[in-house]
């Protein structure tokens, strides 16, 4: 049984966690794969979080919706990139569709209050802070003479020019870009004004088209690079890829601002600091020469 599992969590690995880093132990792992898990040692620490409920009637999240209010978020409580993931959701139809599809990804499902800020993903790593990126859903920028489809073509061979691919992907002109600039009164032959930012899809993933930016650390205040240093002493990890989302940016005290932490992955996906659309690629050769020296028990094991 235990080979099976071995090769089920190697096909696991190779199928879905691809450029994810293996440096924690698996009793930290297990203590992170849910996303109450990470609701509640947010909580014993005194992290700022969203409220939020797991749940597996949907009624459960609809009681939620009345008691919280809207924007939410539904995501299933077991995914990753995430997949399953629905936001903001601003009313009741949007509330029981996102339902619908996240519980495709896992049965059981969580709701949660939605911030609209900065997005970022912080991995501390052994103490420190490793690499620090602002995270973007796919969009577009106008020029006043372009239409949204020649400035998705435009987006596009830059990236390729830069070497993005495949890890960043191009941005799309199918069906789900086409029925999300709906919602928004444009289509691929829109022209944005000068200047206008055109998202064309909700999720912050690169799947989709999403791409990152470098933050250089030194620009974040100490108050919150405590924080989220915190955040891994809390579970007792050596690595953790940190979503928060934050109103003003990660350039602020935390205390000045609304901030929710999101999640914590035990098994960050580090390739994509090394593709940044914005800023410069870091040198994190240092934290990983650490980092391969570690012992990790049960690293074949999920």
């Amino acid at each position: 049984m235990t080979a099976f599992r071995k090769l089920i969590y190697q096909w696991i690995s190779k199928k879905y966690m691809d450029g994810c880093s293996s440096y924690n132990s698996l009793e930290v792992r297990k203590s992170c794969r849910s996303k109450k898990q990470a609701r509640d040692m947010f909580a014993s620490g005194n992290i700022p979080h969203a409220q939020g409920l797991v749940f597996f009637n949907p009624l459960k999240a609809l009681e939620f919706a009345n008691t919280y209010g809207f924007p939410l978020v539904i995501k299933p409580n077991v995914s990753g990139f995430s997949r399953g993931s629905h936001f903001p959701i601003r009313n009741t139809r949007e509330l029981w569709r996102a339902i619908f599809l996240a519980k495709l990804w896992w049965p059981t499902t969580v709701v949660e209050q939605y911030l609209e800020g900065r997005n970022y993903r912080v991995v501390v790593a052994q103490g420190k802070i490793m690499s620090v990126l602002q995270r973007y859903a796919p969009f577009v920028t106008g020029n006043g003479i372009d239409t949204i489809s020649q400035l998705i073509d435009r987006e596009n061979a830059i990236r390729e020019s830069m070497g993005l691919y495949p890890c960043i992907h191009p941005l799309q002109k199918g069906k789900q870009t086409q029925r999300f600039l709906k919602k928004q009164k444009l289509t691929l032959d829109s022209v944005p004004a000068e200047g206008a930012v055109v998202n064309l899809f909700y999720r912050i993933s690169l799947a989709p088209g999403g791409v990152v930016r470098t933050i250089e650390k030194q620009t974040i205040p100490e108050v919150n690079q405590a924080l989220f240093k915190k955040v891994l002493e809390l579970f007792n990890a050596n690595i953790l890829g940190i979503d928060v989302i934050l109103e003003k940016g990660i350039e602020t005290d935390f205390r000045e601002q609304k901030c929710i932490f999101l999640e914590v992955n035990s098994r960050p996906y580090l390739k994509m600091h090394d593709y940044p659309r914005y800023g410069k690629k870091e040198d994190l050769s240092e934290y990983f020469a650490q980092l391969d020296k570690l012992e990790i028990s049960q690293a074949d094991i999920f």
